[in-house]
């Protein structure tokens, strides 16, 4: 279905090429000036200069072409040759109604060619518990690749675990000074390892913090820690047991942290899966002239010419042979060309990593591990700050545990759904009802007051102010669609069916109504707008603007009071479009809205 827009412009080109000017400019825009009309055209403006006569007489021109056009309500030329649009009330109600019809989708039309689009965003590390560093990674991906399956694509999200490494060495080194009797540290042993893991996720988190500050006071220690990293990688039976283990329990417990913050993924790929790939493909590079020592390490240079700034040699392998993330992420690079022949790979990542990822785009690009026409996407984020303008932190200094975040806004949130409650006497929720209303509000809080941001720009984490009711939150956004809900509720029990309302919406008879019924129909191009451009954040602000439509219709208008029975059909199909547009739009982003707040 074409965007409005779309429909306008091409109404107001033909009109240019019929009164012998280009094309091109026929360019309709959203009106910087909603005061005046609603679109506008300022292609007069630059057709001038080609024609050689003023502006105006060019706008006057078009104007007067459309004015018997039946899609305007106005077409004005304003000097110096401006030209000003209005829809008309009619045109728009049947878009509108063809948008309700298209059940699911509103006039968004799926991808004629589906890419497969494989998106990188998680990044934790087993053994260690999810903070509030891997927030805006596991929010914004998250979102990015719902928007992009919506659009039409077959996407993939791996959540690229760091399993592999000194931090193995460094558990496998704790674990056995606590329990040197475990089966697994005696090289001798044949038969098969046991099935339930030797810790629990309580213990290993435990044990690597511990480990990792031993080693970094005694030498002896971090030199074990390496040596059973070395013996883990070249395929030692007990520590790649312990490696499942690891793994296993670690997993188990993230998911379940994803879970509750609404984040999945279809793959729980680690850096591990990326390990047999390397030789051969460090083999290649030697091969085909790329790689080559320097000081000892194997490198790529990677610098262009048009380069500004100094891009510095992507590390294959260290001078003792050791592989590297620059590695890892290659070699994944490679399995995932292999198993996905992905059209595009997007990294979401912090933005202070974007030369090192410009270091392994370029490697993977020259040594021919991507085609040519693969596109390889760096989204980088910037920093979730505290009111004082820093990273994020506890009260004692300390890197937040997600799952304690998340448990102070739940219980911040209850506390305000409560209190709600108290002041309003036919709202009566009960206690399992209110903590599960306050995790669903909650979430809103947190993903949209990340969301609406920008992804590259750094924020404040301000807690008040995302789990306001009021102003541009996710919480204002739930109480909105749940608003809606109860006003379709109240018009069921009168004995009426919503059903028969569909798409029955009539041309708008006041000022506010026209405004929701533009924004309604903005949909399909604010999605498509935020596919292309990889930006959460211009959902966010869209789904703000059609709250504050919805409510200023609802606030000028009698609804259930109407007594014309075909004025409040139109306008309980009109709620029923608001309802399920924003929706559809916070599912995008990631969160849901509750049946009563």
């Amino acid at each position: 279905m074409n965007k409005l827009i779309d429909r306008i412009t091409e109404e107001v080109t033909k009109a240019f090429t019929e009164a012998g000017y280009d094309e091109k400019y026929g360019k309709v825009t959203l009106s910087n000036r909603p005061d005046l009309c609603e679109f506008q055209c300022n292609g007069a403006m630059a057709a001038a200069k080609e024609y050689k006569c003023a502006p105006f007489m060019i706008s006057d021109k078009i104007a007067e072409s459309l004015a018997a056009n039946p899609m305007f309500e106005m077409a004005e030329s304003v000097k110096p040759g401006f030209l000003n649009l209005k829809i008309n009330s009619d045109y728009l109600a049947e878009y509108l109604n063809s948008m309700q019809k298209d059940e699911g989708r509103f006039g968004m039309d799926k991808a004629e060619d589906p890419k497969t689009i494989m998106i990188d965003y998680g990044g934790p590390n087993v053994a260690k518990p999810l903070h509030v560093g891997h927030l805006r990674s596991a929010i914004i991906g998250e979102s990015v690749k719902r928007i992009g399956k919506f659009v039409g694509h077959n996407v993939i999200g791996d959540v690229h675990l760091g399993d592999w490494g000194l931090q193995m060495g460094l558990i496998i080194t704790e674990l056995k000074e606590r329990k040197p009797e475990l089966v697994y540290f005696d090289e001798s042993y044949t038969g098969e390892y046991p099935e339930e893991p030797p810790f629990t996720i309580s213990e290993l988190e435990e044990i690597y913090p511990t480990a990792s500050g031993k080693s970094k006071e005694d030498a002896a220690y971090k030199e074990a820690a390496m040596q059973a990293t070395f013996e883990l990688q070249n395929g030692r039976r007990g520590y790649q047991a312990l490696l499942s283990h690891i793994l296993n329990v670690s997993v188990t417990d993230l998911k379940r942290n994803y879970e509750n913050l609404n984040v999945s993924f279809e793959l729980w790929k680690g850096e591990s899966d990326a390990q047999p790939y390397i030789p051969d493909m460090v083999e290649k590079m030697k091969k085909d002239g790329f790689a080559y020592i320097s000081d000892g390490a194997l490198v790529v240079d990677v610098k262009e010419e048009t380069d500004t700034k100094e891009v510095p040699p992507c590390m294959i392998l260290k001078s003792d042979g050791a592989s590297l993330y620059n590695t890892t992420d290659l070699a994944t690079l490679v399995w995932r060309m292999k198993d996905y022949n992905p059209d595009e790979v997007i990294y979401v990542v912090d933005k202070r990593q974007e030369l090192y990822f410009t270091q392994v785009f370029r490697c993977a690009r020259k040594t021919g591990i991507v085609k040519p026409e693969t596109e390889l996407k760096f989204l980088g984020f910037g920093t979730m700050n505290g009111k004082d303008g820093k990273p994020f932190k506890t009260r004692q200094g300390g890197v937040m545990r997600l799952e304690y975040l998340l448990s102070s806004i739940n219980e911040e949130m209850l506390k305000k759904i409560l209190e709600n409650q108290k002041s309003k006497e036919d709202l009566d929720i009960n206690e399992e009802e209110a903590k599960a209303t306050a995790k669903t509000v909650a979430l809103s809080a947190v993903k949209y007051g990340d969301l609406s941001n920008q992804a590259s720009k750094d924020y404040i984490f301000d807690v008040e102010r995302f789990t306001s009711f009021e102003g541009n939150t996710g919480p204002y956004i739930l109480y909105t669609i749940v608003r809606i809900k109860s006003i379709l509720g109240k018009y069921q029990a009168q004995g009426k069916s919503v059903e028969e309302c569909l798409s029955n919406i009539k041309a708008a008879s006041s000022a506010s109504q026209k405004d929701l019924m533009l924004a309604l129909s903005r949909f399909n191009g604010v999605i498509e707008n935020a596919y292309e451009e990889t930006a959460p954040h211009k959902i966010c602000a869209y789904i703000y603007e059609l709250a504050n439509a919805f409510n200023g219709f609802y606030h000028g208008t009698k609804i259930l009071s109407e007594t014309d029975e075909e004025t409040q059909k139109s306008y309980i199909a009109i709620l029923m479009l608001t309802k399920e547009i924003l929706e559809v739009c916070i599912d995008l982003l990631g969160f849901s809205a509750p049946e009563r707040m």
